[in-house]
């Protein structure tokens, strides 16, 4: 198990992670770090258990619309699909009523061919 130091407004923590998962811990704590310094810029320094959590509730909203998002996505590709495949069904129908219009012709096509032949 591997541990990273990560640093939150200005700040030195030391935190367990999985191997390998050093980097993206990294990367969340600064992204953390960006909410608590852009709130401290706002409201000042009002603690840091009250700057943590207004930034815990500034990711969570960005979570909760990523989400929304994801699930907007989803339906997005299920319409998408449900239209793929009706199209698909009827370029199938389109496909046989082809071949039927083109079998009905060769029909004609032999019987003209034929009446010719006994003329």
């Amino acid at each position: 198990m591997g541990q990273v130091t990560v640093h939150i407004n200005d700040r030195a923590y030391v935190v367990a992670c999985g191997d390998g998962e050093e980097a993206h811990l990294k990367d969340l704590a600064a992204h953390i770090n960006l909410h608590v310094t852009d709130l401290s810029r706002e409201v000042g320094q009002i603690g840091e258990t009250r700057l943590m959590l207004m930034a815990s509730l500034l990711v969570a909203d960005e979570l909760s619309d990523a989400l929304a998002k994801v699930k907007m996505l989803e339906a997005d590709i299920e319409q998408l699909t449900q239209t793929r495949i009706a199209a698909l069904e009827r370029s199938r129908e389109a496909e046989d009523l082809l071949g039927d219009v083109l079998d009905s012709a060769a029909r004609r096509i032999e019987d003209i061919a034929r009446r010719i032949e006994a003329a």
